[in-house]
């Protein structure tokens, strides 16, 4: 403790004395990474239930600083835009396109808004029409296509309220949507700049035990409050197909609605007061209500308090009613769980939750359908015999799938998976679901089977499967199992299971992921549906393989090797290299040394991602594996970061020795944990030449009550949370370090702060670091100003300290 004091009382009397800034504009990097950032993104492609309708969105490869630049409130974990009523930092398509899946040419959605911010995508009920919002100056409309026609068309000016994210419904039927309208009479939101306080802000802690995490964009003050429910609230309205427009419910804060399968009814969800300035929205009180779809009120089914003061854990959850919804395969019948434990972790019980139902008219009294040993975690439905259970507990890393019978809760449920979940190689597959006659999904069912598609990763590589499983006797089949070994399929849907026609999409890392239609019944070879070709062709002959090798300690790591195209491995002349990873915490060893890296995907390239470098002369590991592992009593992280130096000499140590790099020019990088990865290798080893943090953490009593997998608060784990700190330890750091942040950064525990105080305290004691705030960024960056700029830092960076660390040495 004396230590970390010392280290504080050094950055207070210095920071004055250590600030300088360097005046500078946007730069982009060079010519070979510019080549492969500016490119058209390949649509990104939905489909019908059926299989057969292609719905292609367009949008562009970045946002520009001016889309970014736009007005903006922050509240209760809100972003929002408060003159076009939607969410700031919501990514639009500019572009529809539309095919039938047996068709070869991709039409043109006609009438289109003339400069497109299209969002809040959804497919009427029959699926002959399609709605979506656009984003106009002043605020945001609702669109309808009619997908026989291929011609869209504006049904409300704009007045819709998307500050509370999807804004609208479909009715039974596809005769309308229930939307919610701003109120005309909407009061202006209050300057808070201008707003003079009536009175100091006070909080109050009744003696409750409330530990929360570090959440961003709280509210602060009652100026806050007041807007905060300006902008929450609307009214609901039921817009026609042809425009025409009826009020349907008064003003209220909505922030959920769902009609019941049939359409008869709504369950309609509406925030209230008291708010809280320690949680975000979805934590505060809120009302569930029933009402017809004519809007006549039938009850009140629930009210939610404030949930500011859960118990600790992250198996923690609320007591009383939740996870509230409809039974899909039913016409109208509510269902939910509720816990047994009090929502405490640590409660001792032999079943944590209770799962209810109680059908329309909502009178009578609620049936127990069934109890699980975990935390809920979801239910496939089927129909009255057959349903799919799912629980978890996080603490373990259990997971549990049941088949029971809701139509009787003597009958046991009959487990059909207990497994790890991070064992990703016996990882069981998802039960497929189609539309049923409701309109709603359910589970594909062939008389007693349903079907389970599969990642299909072992460690001899990734096969992706179906399985055919008998409700009636758990018998399981294998019925296709990909044979690629160049290539990667990804299994999407089917689209007969009679006859055995698939939907999946083929990638190999040449060839962009195309989508295509294949029978499993037969040897034919897959028809394509698309032709997206590849926009990163000057990379499209790099070296890539999947390297694998053990730790010290013995556990099995991987990464994937890049080297630059025309590469003689023989020869083996010694590149620099970078090395990328982000830890995972794991409770086995065995888990810990899965991959699911493979060499045969296509190498897509983000703004993110290191493999620009290869064009540079690097060699690149990408996605090494970081496993911070803790079994039985341990907790992963009270051996961190003796983990993460063991991991990157392994690391190192495996390329090395392949004869590709040297040694002693090696970089490594990392965003957001993997950014606090790599400030904590460059303070606690010697392996590497230089750094990349982007937006990271790196004092974790900022992030008191918990971060990432670290579900112990700093009062419990002090020890843990101050030796895995980069800056506790700033004195020690001295390998040069880039750092990039986002300037408004959203992410919960990344504060833009973080960085900032860990350059002063680098900087004090003559650490070779620099800071480069990124304008108007969040978490994640989105601006191709901001973008291009970034990649000729890290550039700059890595060709001073790495590529070049022996001339710049010697020069010295």
């Amino acid at each position: 403790m004396k230590r970390v004091c010392l280290i504080l009382f050094v950055l207070l009397m210095t920071t004055r004395f250590v600030e300088s800034q360097e005046n500078i504009t946007y730069q982009v990097p060079p010519a070979e990474i510019l080549e492969l950032v500016d490119i058209e993104r390949a649509p990104s492609v939905n489909m019908d239930s059926k299989g057969e309708q292609m719905l292609f969105f367009y949008r562009n490869t970045f946002k520009t600083l001016s889309d970014l630049n736009q007005p903006e409130v922050r509240l209760a974990g809100l972003r929002i835009n408060p003159d076009a009523n939607i969410s700031s930092t919501i990514t639009y398509f500019n572009n529809i396109r539309y095919k039938k899946t047996t068709d070869k040419e991709i039409r043109q959605i006609e009438g289109l808004p003339s400069e497109p911010l299209i969002a809040n995508v959804l497919f009427s009920p029959d699926e002959t029409k399609l709605a979506f919002t656009n984003t106009v100056e002043n605020g945001v409309e609702l669109w309808i296509v009619d997908l026989k026609t291929l011609q869209a068309k504006r049904v409300t000016d704009a007045v819709v309220n998307a500050n509370a994210g999807f804004p609208y419904s479909w009715f039974g039927g596809g005769t309308g949507l229930l939307v919610r309208i701003l109120p005309e009479d909407r009061a202006g939101l209050i300057d808070i700049q201008k707003a003079l306080p009536e009175g100091p802000i006070v909080s109050v802690s009744d003696g409750q035990i409330s530990q929360n995490r570090t959440y961003q964009d709280l509210l602060k003050n009652p100026v806050d409050e007041t807007n905060f429910e300006r902008l929450m609230t609307s009214e609901l309205y039921k817009i026609g197909l042809d425009g025409s427009k009826t009020q349907w419910k008064g003003a209220g804060m909505y922030i959920g609605q769902s009609f019941s399968p049939d359409g008869k009814y709504l369950l309609l969800t509406t925030l209230s007061r008291p708010f809280s300035y320690t949680v975000p929205y979805y934590n505060f009180p809120n009302v569930a209500e029933i009402y017809t779809a004519e809007g006549d009120f039938l009850m009140k089914f629930n009210e939610q308090p404030l949930l500011d003061n859960l118990p600790i854990g992250f198996m923690a959850t609320q007591q009383g009613k939740r996870n509230i919804y409809w039974r899909a395969d039913k016409p109208s019948t509510l269902y939910w769980v509720e816990a047994l434990d009090k929502g405490d972790p640590g409660v001792e019980v032999d079943f944590r939750d209770e799962v209810f139902e109680l059908d329309a008219p909502f009178t009578g009294t609620p049936r127990s359908l069934v109890k699980t040993i975990h935390r809920y975690a979801g239910i496939t439905w089927g129909n009255n015999q057959y349903a799919v259970l799912h629980d978890r507990w996080w603490n373990t890393r259990n997971q549990k799938m049941y088949v029971f019978n809701p139509s009787d809760n003597k009958q046991e449920p009959r487990v059909l998976v207990d497994r790890n979940y991070q064992n990703v190689y016996e990882d069981p597959g998802y039960p497929q679901t189609t539309k049923n006659a409701l309109g709603t999904y359910t589970l594909k069912m062939d008389g007693n089977s349903i079907y389970f598609f599969g990642d299909g990763f072992t460690a001899e590589g990734q096969f992706p499967f179906i399985d055919e499983l008998d409700l009636k006797t758990l018998k399981k089949k294998r019925i296709y199992q990909s044979a690629y070994t160049d290539k990667v399929e990804e299994l999407v849907t089917f689209v007969d299971s009679k006859k055995g026609t698939v939907i999946t999409r083929i990638e190999s890392p040449r060839e962009y992921p195309n989508y295509y239609i294949r029978n499993i019944r037969s040897k034919s070879a897959p028809e394509p549906l698309t032709a997206f070709e590849n926009p990163f062709k000057s990379i499209e002959n790099v070296h890539k393989q999947v390297i694998s090798y053990k730790r010290d300690d013995g556990v099995e790591l991987s990464g994937t090797l890049y080297l630059p195209v025309g590469y003689d491995r023989d020869k083996k002349e010694k590149l620099p290299m970078i090395m990328w990873a982000y830890p995972t915490e794991y409770k086995d060893r065995s888990s810990a040394g899965q991959t699911t890296a493979n060499p045969n995907s296509f190498t897509y390239l983000s703004y993110g991602n290191p493999v620009y470098w290869v064009t540079r002369g690097y060699a690149i590991l990408d996605d090494a594996a970081f496993p911070i592992v803790g079994e039985g009593d341990e907790q992963p992280n009270d051996t961190f970061v003796k983990q993460l130096v063991a991991n990157a000499k392994a690391a190192i140590d495996a390329v090395d020795a392949l004869g590709y790099i040297d040694r002693e020019r090696v970089a490594v990088g990392g965003h957001s944990y993997g950014a606090f990865m790599t400030a904590n290798l460059l303070t606690h080893s010697d392996l590497f030449a230089a750094g990349i943090a982007r937006s990271g953490a790196y004092n974790r009593s900022l992030t008191p009550f918990g971060f990432q997998a670290e579900e112990r608060s700093y009062w419990i784990a002090s020890e843990t949370y101050n030796a895995m700190s980069p800056f506790m330890h700033a004195d020690k750091m001295k390998t040069p370090l880039l750092l990039t942040h986002g300037e408004s950064d959203n992410n919960s525990g990344t504060h833009t702060m973080q960085s900032e105080r860990y350059f002063q305290a680098l900087k004090s004691f003559g650490a070779p670091v620099r800071l480069v705030i990124l304008p108007k960024e969040s978490h994640g960056y989105a601006a191709r100003e901001n973008v291009l700029h970034l990649l000729w830092e890290q550039d700059r960076w890595l060709e001073k300290y790495v590529k070049n660390k022996g001339k710049n040495e010697s020069e010295e």
